[in-house]
């Protein structure tokens, strides 16, 4: 019975009995100025215009206070009367497990959907930073690479950088489908409409989202809701979290998360700085990637996976470089090796994960070492091989990469069945590069 009451439980406790109300005093292409509000708002607060349609204040002055609209303003007039509806937030509920929603938790699928009982805000702090775990054990995620040359650890934050049409959005639902986790939270921000439907029913696949949460907002939605995307995606993360459960967050992505709060820093008057992003971009990724990774005492764990889109593989651009700064590792996918038929396209030497070495043993370790240093050499002597200016036997460190070369490479498109299995076939792989057995082996 208390489990059939908690929606209505939950829309009481959300309802007001009293809305402060305000006018609209200007209106402008893409914002609205209004008056009556300024000492009942605060900033971040939802506003609903007379038409139905939500706002949400950017900016506050005396007298005034400036709101950014989540849908077009045709027809609103000077004078037209605006409600106050208070802070956002969200309610989930264990029962939006496999449901697909947007970001103000209204379902996508067709399907009625209830709030749950707790009330989220979207823009929660993260657990205190001296009170949260360590990373955790290694995650078995079926697919070689990440078995064994970039582990992934529980409560890890990993970036997955990638430009667009690389395999990116595949390997996102191939880890949703086979890493272990109680909850998936996938959030889908600034997607085009018609790929929505395409993950969640072919990518994702029906076994993939009976354990899963995704959070939609495609691209034509305003900067404003797309931006709210990752934020409610990350607070239903929180609450499977504080329930004790493992999560496994994918946000796909971060990069469209930056260009939404770009979009609504600048219209609220913050000055544009590097590449056009306003200041305050940094400070937003940081805020919420730091809410993702192992909880505190007595809760679970968000282990995150979060995309960013790097146009021309610049990985010096400002979203790139502030998101390698906080992550745990980050894994970069090359388009001239899945130009070549290799998926996933993982370019290992630009790749790290920094729950090495302690998520390997110190045999591991050193299987671990030796494939970077086989692929170091051989990328180095690339363009040589490539000219016809090397000559075997020339030198031994060569000769021995590219022994191993064609065996490591295939490994790293491969599936495992488990992290022990995969380090046996790594082992296999690089046996030929060893010192006592490259007379048996001549160089290619």
């Amino acid at each position: 019975m208390t489990t059939f009451l908690d929606p209505l439980l939950s829309r009481i406790g959300q309802m007001r009995p009293v809305h402060a109300l305000g006018r609209v005093c200007e209106a402008q292409a893409d914002s609205l100025w209004l008056e009556g509000l300024n000492r009942v708002a605060a900033l971040g607060d939802a506003v609903e215009l007379s038409g139905g349609t939500r706002a949400e204040v950017v900016r506050i002055t005396e007298g005034r206070c400036q709101v950014l609209p989540e849908d077009r303003v045709d027809g609103v007039r000077v004078g037209d009367r605006v409600r106050h509806m208070g802070p956002v937030s969200t309610a989930p509920g264990l029962h939006w497990i496999g449901r697909v929603i947007d970001p103000d938790g209204a379902p996508l699928d067709g399907r009625p959907l209830y709030p749950g009982p707790a009330v989220c805000p979207l823009r929660a702090p993260p657990p205190p930073a001296t009170a949260r775990r360590a990373m955790g054990a290694r995650l078995p995620t079926g697919l070689a690479v990440f078995d064994t040359l970039l582990p992934i650890a529980r409560g890890q934050r990993l970036g997955l950088f990638a430009g667009s049409g690389v395999g990116k959005s595949t390997l996102l639902s191939q880890l949703a489908r086979r890493v272990a986790a109680d909850v998936i939270v996938i959030g889908l921000i600034g997607e085009r409409g018609r790929e929505v439907r395409d993950f969640v029913e072919d990518t994702l696949g029906a076994k993939g989202l009976e354990r899963s949460v995704v959070v939609a907002a495609t691209s034509d939605r305003s900067a404003l809701v797309r931006q709210r995307a990752a934020w409610t995606a990350m607070s239903v993360a929180e609450f499977f979290r504080d329930q004790g459960a493992h999560v496994l967050l994918l946000a796909d992505s971060v990069t469209r998360f930056a260009q939404a709060h770009r979009e609504v820093a600048v219209a609220s008057g913050e000055p544009a700085a590097l590449n056009g992003y306003p200041a305050s971009m940094a400070q937003a990724i940081m805020s919420l990637c730091e809410r993702a990774g192992p909880g505190a005492t007595g809760q679970g764990d968000i282990t995150a996976i979060l995309s960013v889109l790097v146009a021309g593989s610049d990985m010096e651009e400002p979203v790139a470089d502030t998101l390698r700064g906080v992550l745990d590792g980050h894994v970069v996918l090359n388009r001239e090796i899945a130009e070549r038929g290799r998926f996933p396209a993982v370019d290992l030497l630009r790749s790290v994960s920094r729950s090495l070495p302690r998520a390997a043993s110190a045999d591991e370790n050193r299987l671990i070492a030796t494939a970077r240093r086989h692929l170091g050499v051989h990328d180095r002597a690339e363009l040589m091989l490539q000219a016809g200016l090397y000559t075997g036997g020339s030198d031994p460190a060569i000769d021995a990469a590219l022994r191993v070369w064609p065996a490591l490479d295939g490994f790293l498109s491969q599936e495992s069945s488990g992290p022990e299995a995969a380090f046996a076939a790594l082992a296999d792989c690089l046996a030929p590069g060893e010192p006592a057995k490259t007379d048996d082996h001549p160089a290619d």
